[in-house]
């Protein structure tokens, strides 16, 4: 099986301090610790509306995206780096969060619906399709009964992991970061199995 290239890995979320580190910005999350890893710094660029690091190391100058604009309106800067850089569909990874999968879950597929997550609705609705690779980052859910549920969603995702959690997102976000080593090294269905299994 041939090695699998995402030569751009969009993280979703919210931009500004008062949103840093939230349940909604696991996938900013993500990238910082991949450009950390890697050393390199993410600027801005206002052509993508968004923030863009290049890494080197063993990712073959893949480009990492943490749009500016909010939400609910990621897809308008995926799409312009999409196009400045002449990428695939099949190029793209999207990292996002996801309140149906308990904290720390991961579920890595190649299409699907938006599952109500306004990040995905825009990315979707921009793209024209459904067929792009994401990884959903479960950040579990707000309360476990219906009625609760809905009621509490906007301060479960805007708020911020505790201790305990912070403890857990710790790990996962490491368990990404090797499984997007070994989809590089060893092929997409082996770096699925590895970030898709439970710890």
């Amino acid at each position: 099986m041939s090695p699998c290239d995402f030569l751009l890995l969009a993280g979703l979320g919210n931009p500004g301090t008062k949103y840093e580190n939230t349940r909604h910005n696991i996938g900013f999350m993500v990238l910082k610790r991949l450009a950390n890893k890697d050393s390199a710094i993410f600027y801005q660029n206002k052509k993508l509306y968004g923030q863009l690091a290049n890494l080197h190391n063993g990712y073959k100058k893949r480009k990492l995206l943490m749009p500016n604009t909010y939400m609910n309106e990621s897809g308008r800067s995926i799409n312009a780096a999409m196009k400045w850089f002449e990428l695939d569909i099949s190029q793209i990874l999207i990292l996002v969060d996801d309140m149906d999968l308990p904290l720390g879950k991961l579920r890595l597929r190649k299409e699907g619906g938006s599952g109500g997550h306004n990040g995905l609705k825009s990315i979707i609705s921009e793209l024209g399709s459904k067929d792009f690779c994401r990884l959903r980052i479960g950040i579990g859910p707000p309360s476990e009964l219906a009625h609760e549920r809905k009621n509490k969603t906007v301060s479960h995702v805007l708020g911020r992991f505790s201790k305990e959690e912070s403890a857990r997102v710790d790990i996962v976000l490491d368990k990404v970061i090797k499984g997007l080593d070994i989809i590089q090294e060893f092929g997409f269905e082996k770096g699925v199995n590895f970030i898709n299994s439970s710890e």
